[in-house]
């Protein structure tokens, strides 16, 4: 607004002075300052206050004085005489007639005949009639405002253009919006004067003569206008009518621009709001306004933001009119003439001609950034690259040198210029436009030398872990490996920003890396020297050697330049702490990957060492047990935890490609049994359970490769039972833990063993304070525990010993279960064998778990030692399976052989060996269910008096019915014996590989096993119901002993589960069995059905629907029995006869079977004929049937 240019504005001070009602300021005013604030000061005066304090009454006077020598007081108190009430009615009156005539009009209400020109008309009224002159002109643009619908114009006023009445139009204009607010809005009056000549001028007095005013118009006029200022006439009258604002009342410009970007409108405002705000700083070395509030709107989160400010750099470009008054081209200019305040003073290429070769490494002779100036620099250079990533700014020539001379210069060895050489490097990516000529190429190539020279200077002196030389190897190996999107997204993680990079632009920054810089071989050999991180963590940010080796390892640098990498890896590996750092598990992965796969078919020879076994120890070196252990132990857990991972990982991905490497004819070094033996694995997995935060996905890799490849690490039982031991229950045993229980030592515990027959008390004591240790501080007392648990077998041992020692055994199973079970299988062998010295190994037990079976017989009858010899086979059962699977896998290349003659050979060998392998598995299952059963017979010591086998259906059965005292307690007694609690335990235990695996059942069954056990398996193992699924094709087996046992079976299940799928089941042996009997020959006859006809009883008692199917069978069986006999003699008529009547009035019967007599008079004869036997046991099943159904059963 040039047209305001000589009009004198509303000075700060004034504005201020007005705001605070200080008089005294006011009283200090000139006359052409205190002019501008008549109207304000003259209404303050005549009016009534609200304020009736006795301070304001002095004030007032104070006023009145001042204004009582100044001339046009007089005009002012007249206006404030006009009635406004009608000037208002009349002002209503005006724009409902406007508005009915559509705008058009030339009738006015408020203003009639007129005989001049506004200005004569002005000069020659009076107050009244020039209050109606102005409000008349004011609402006609108002109107016009209101119609334009955005549109921009500028209204040619003569009574606001006239110089001469400027200030008697400006004292109307403040009088009439402070008396009739409700018709002229402040807002509206300030966006109508925008559209005037002098509008800026009006507008601050306007504002100035109601100071509290002042944030509602600004808010006002930024909310209407546009969101690129610099576009429009209109947007620039508006943003230079808010910046005289804005200069009138500096303490709230910073408010303003704050208005502007939270609105999104006019930018080229705020531009100069901070260009404004910048001039007045006194601070130099700082980062300036203009560089934060920048940088704030390209980089901050706001996306809107940040796309309305790129547009107004873009379009500000795109206008031919770059000229000083462009708010783009100052705020351009003064970013230039920061950047040329901090470049350094001395600079020039001759110098280097100059410089001694013995110069030392850390003397730069560059005259290099003030260390004040280095953070500014950083921002400056940031602020650049947003400028020209974002928002597509094109640097002019000049801003391209100052930019280049400021990236190349060379900081002091600080944070800060450690970071700002990161950034410079960055920079020079991003934008390699900016080198343009050779000599500029020169001076970037001289820069990148004296990188790669000061790297390790900066390292030492900053004490910055993450330096740029790590940045600059990353790159060089992203450019030779061609991965130029790395690139880019290594510059922009850098700068912190994204931005649009092309590949093609990076192309003569490539061929500057690859052949003058860093060839491949240097940076192979560079990277080796680099010192490892110490104490790696997530904590350190930035580019570390670690991102290097990792990228170099990907593109198998190493191997192809033969430069061994292994002790790097491992001395990381080693210097690691918690939390874990994200880059060491790729890490690990892409080495123990240039371990075993060649960089090139060409040479097979060209891979990685792996880390040797020796190294490996060392690291869980004080791990293996011993009163000391956490006193030996030089390594943390993180490493001890990563190298355990790196050993999984490495035996999993050997295994993974056995048939590749057998194909390729090499055959990696696979670490030994010995070594793994020695590694506490699940001790180190239950202390990464309490750091699964700081470890971040180690802990779930590990359980992924235990599970995979020790499967008998990963039971659930053992889960369920960590819970109980690291639980509350734990830590409340642990708050009873007195100095007493800490005492006992591993040799008292031996010393007191010893003695145990005849000192129980010793030892329950030690075990009881043991109990209040963790598991992890028992590990020292495993050797002493499982070394004397065969002193537990001896009579007369308390059962509380031998459950503490079984929990403490499972307390140990959750630390060091392998050594464990090696060291309690071999502590229970039998006697003998303890006197051989035959020392058992875990390979041993893994080859062949039954050896846990072939323990001291005495463990049999001692449930809880019976328990811990439980737990040991489930584990080396999965343990052998995994086992197995791996030596399948190793032993690939027998395969691979005969598959150089003939492809399908291999299929056929394959699947041979899976066969073999399944067939072995199944065996060595099957054979331990067959052990556990055998265990289950009572001894001849446990079976009752007379002979009779134990049953425990039976016993229940009995139990319930209405026996003798003398009986009811025999059996209570044997329900509570040992026996009874191994069958138990052993029936839980077959249960679980039952259920895992149902195929074992199939077989188990398929096998047989003592038809005794019948009744305790159904009874006691919740998943024999499955038995019903091949029943139906156990007897259509061709032996007869299978049939036999199939229907025993049955029997048993039927009672068990009387389901719809029993009852079809039993049907259909029903009928196997009366087809049997048309075919069988009679000794077969007799041996089929005298063991299964009892079977039928338990048939009728579950399905009563099968009674009359059973019925007619057992008629069928005798009369085929009393055929075969009918020659020799006649007695079977009798017998025919009577199963006849029991078929037809089985209730008479049944009166009669009640008497003893009538019960054993079928069985007297005594005869040895088998139809005989078989026919009087048709007779007896006969009998039971109806006793049964009499009975109600």
């Amino acid at each position: 607004m040039a047209d305001c240019a000589a009009l004198q504005f509303v000075s700060p001070y004034a504005f201020e002075a007005m705001q605070k009602v200080d008089v005294v300021r006011l009283a200090a005013l000139s006359d052409p300052e205190l002019r501008l604030l008549l109207p304000c000061l003259v209404r303050m005066a005549l009016c009534a206050p609200a304020d009736q304090s006795q301070s304001w009454a002095q004030d007032k006077k104070l006023i009145l004085r001042l204004l009582s020598g100044v001339e046009a007081v007089n005009s002012i108190v007249a206006l404030l005489s006009v009635d406004f009430h009608a000037l208002e009615q009349d002002a209503n009156k005006e724009q409902q007639l406007r508005h009915k005539l559509g705008g058009g009009s030339g009738e006015s209400i408020l203003v009639s005949q007129l005989q001049h020109g506004l200005t004569l008309e002005f000069e020659h009224s009076d107050s009244p009639r020039r209050l109606r002159l102005v409000l008349s002109e004011l609402l006609a643009i108002m109107n016009k405002v209101a119609d334009s619908n955005g549109e921009f114009f500028f209204k040619s006023s003569e009574l606001f253009e006239s110089p001469v009445y400027l200030e008697e139009a400006a004292d109307v204009l403040c009088i009439l919006q402070a008396e009739l607010p409700s018709l002229l809005p402040i807002v509206d009056v300030a966006e109508a004067l925008l559209h005037i000549k002098n509008g800026a001028w009006f507008l601050c007095l306007l504002v100035a003569n109601v100071p509290d005013s002042f944030n509602e118009v600004c808010r006002g006029l930024i909310k209407n206008g546009e969101r690129q200022d610099e576009e429009s006439f209109g947007g620039r009258r508006r943003t230079e009518a808010l910046r005289h604002l804005c200069k009138m009342n500096p303490s709230q410009a910073l408010r303003v621009r704050g208005m502007v970007v939270e609105e999104c409108h006019l930018p080229g405002l705020g531009v100069a709001l901070t260009l404004d705000h910048t001039k007045n700083e006194s601070s130099e070395d700082g980062v300036s306004d203009l560089v934060c509030f920048v940088s704030g709107l390209l980089l901050g989160t706001n996306a809107k933001v940040r796309t309305w400010f790129g547009t107004f750099i873009r379009n500000g470009q795109q206008r031919k009119r770059e000229t000083i008054s462009s708010v783009l081209w100052q705020m351009r200019r003064q970013l230039l003439l920061e950047l040329m305040g901090i470049l350094p003073t001395v600079r020039s290429t001759r110098i280097t001609e100059e410089v001694d070769a013995d110069t030392e490494p850390n003397v730069s002779v560059y005259s290099g950034l003030k260390e004040e100036h280095v953070v500014k620099a950083s921002a400056l250079l940031r602020l650049y690259c947003a400028l020209m990533g974002i928002a597509g700014l094109k640097p002019t020539d000049e801003e391209a040198e100052q930019l280049l001379q400021l990236m190349t210069s060379r900081p002091p060895a600080t944070p800060a210029g450690v970071r700002f050489v990161s950034l410079s490097f960055c920079m020079l990516l991003a934008f390699s436009t900016l080198v343009s000529t050779p000599e500029q190429e020169q001076l970037m190539v001289m820069w990148l030398s004296w990188m790669i020279k000061e790297e390790a200077y900066f390292e030492s002196t900053s004490g910055v872990s993450a330096s740029f030389g790590e940045m600059l190897l990353l790159v060089a190996m992203y450019f030779h490996s061609n991965q130029l999107s790395a690139i880019i997204d290594l510059v922009c993680s850098t700068l912190g920003m994204k931005i649009v990079i092309k590949p093609s632009s990076l192309s003569r920054m490539k061929t500057i890396f690859t052949q003058e810089i860093f060839t491949e071989q240097v940076v192979t050999a560079h990277a080796v020297r680099v010192a490892v991180t110490g104490n790696l963590s997530a904590n350190i940010t930035g580019f570390l050697p670690i991102h290097c080796i990792y990228q170099l390892l990907r593109s198998r640098s190493f191997t192809k330049h033969k430069v061994s990498i292994k002790d790097w890896i491992y001395r990381q590996l080693c210097e690691t702490t918690t939390p874990l750092h994200p880059q060491l598990l790729p890490l690990i992965d892409v080495y123990i990957n240039s371990v075993l796969t060649p960089a090139s078919k060409s040479n097979p020879e060209a891979t990685n060492q792996p880390i040797t076994e020796e190294e490996i120890l060392n690291v869980f070196q004080g791990l293996t047990g011993g009163e000391n252990a956490q006193l030996n132990q030089h390594y943390g857990i993180t490493a001890q935890l990563l190298v355990l991972y790196y050993i999984l990982s490495y035996e999993e991905a050997i295994l993974a490609s056995s048939k590749t490497l057998a194909a390729m004819q090499r055959k990696p070094k696979s670490y030994s049994s010995a070594l793994m033996d020695q590694i506490p694995i699940k001790y180190l997995i239950w202390q990464a359970q309490g750091l699964q935060q700081e470890l971040g996905g180690l802990h779930s890799a590990l359980l992924r490769l235990l599970a995979t490849n020790y499967p008998h690490l990963c039971i659930v039982d053992d889960w369920i039972c960590e819970e109980h031991i690291t639980g509350t229950d734990a830590l409340l045993r642990r708050m009873l833990l007195t100095n007493t229980a800490k005492s006992h030592s591993p040799k008292q515990l031996q010393e007191a063993f010893a003695g145990l027959q005849s000192n129980h008390t010793q030892v329950l004591q030690i075990l009881e304070h043991l109990m209040l240790l963790s598991a992890a501080e028992l590990i020292p007392y495993a050797e002493a525990l499982t070394s004397n648990m065969n002193r537990l077998l001896y009579f007369g041992i308390p059962r509380r010993i031998l459950q503490t020692v079984n929990r403490l055994w499972m307390a140990l199973n959750t630390v060091m279960p392998r050594r464990l079970w090696v060291m309690s299988a071999n502590a229970l062998q039998p006697s003998g064998k303890m006197v051989r010295q035959q020392k058992y190994t875990q390979k041993d037990l893994m080859i062949d778990p039954l050896i846990v079976l072939r323990c001291d017989q005495r463990v049999h009858r001692c449930p809880p030692l019976m328990d811990i010899t439980l737990h040991m086979l489930n584990g080396y059962l999965l343990a052998s399976k995994a086992y197995l699977s791996a030596h399948l896998k190793e032993t690939a290349e027998q395969d691979i052989r005969p598959s150089q003659n003939c492809m399908m050979g291999l299929e056929a060998t394959e699947v041979t060996r899976e066969e073999l392998k399944n067939a072995l598995l199944a065996a060595q299952d099957s054979a331990a269910v067959q052990i556990l059963l055998e265990i289950c017979l009572p001894m001849e010591e446990e079976k009752p008096v007379g002979g009779s086998s134990y049953s425990l259906l039976k016993s229940l059965a009995v139990s319930g019915l209405g026996k003798k005292p003398l009986e009811d307690k025999e059996k209570e007694g044997s329900l509570l014996c040992n026996l009874r609690e191994v069958q138990c335990l052993i029936c839980c235990h077959l249960h679980q590989m039952f259920i895992a695996d149902p195929n074992i059942a199939k077989l188990v069954h398929f096998q047989g096993y003592p038809c005794e056990l019948l009744a305790l398996t159904v009874a006691g193992i919740p998943s024999m119901h499955i038995c019903l699924d091949f029943i139906p094709e156990l007897i259509a087996q061709p032996e007869l002993e299978k049939q036999v046992f199939a229907i025993q079976l049955l029997s048993h299940l039927c009672i068990q589960y009387a389901l719809p799928k029993s009852l079809s089941v039993a049907r259909l042996a029903i009928n196997v069995m009366g087809t049997l009997l048309t075919v069988l020959t009679r000794a077969k006859r007799f041996s089929f059905f005298m063991p299964t006809l009892p079977c039928l009883v338990s048939f009728c008692q579950a399905f009563p629907p099968l009674y009359e199917d059973i019925v007619s069978l057992l008629i069928q069986i005798g009369q085929v029995c009393a055929s075969d006999v009918a020659t020799a003699t006649r007695d079977f008529d009798a017998i025919i006869t009577r199963l006849q009547q029991l078929k037809e009035k089985p209730s008479e019967w049944a009166r009669l079977l009640k008497e003893p007599a009538c019960k054993t008079g079928a069985g007297d004869s005594g005869s040895t004929d088998p139809n005989v036997q078989l026919c009087h046991c048709v007779e007896c099943t006969f009998v039971d049937m109806i006793d049964m159904s009499v009975g109600g059963v």
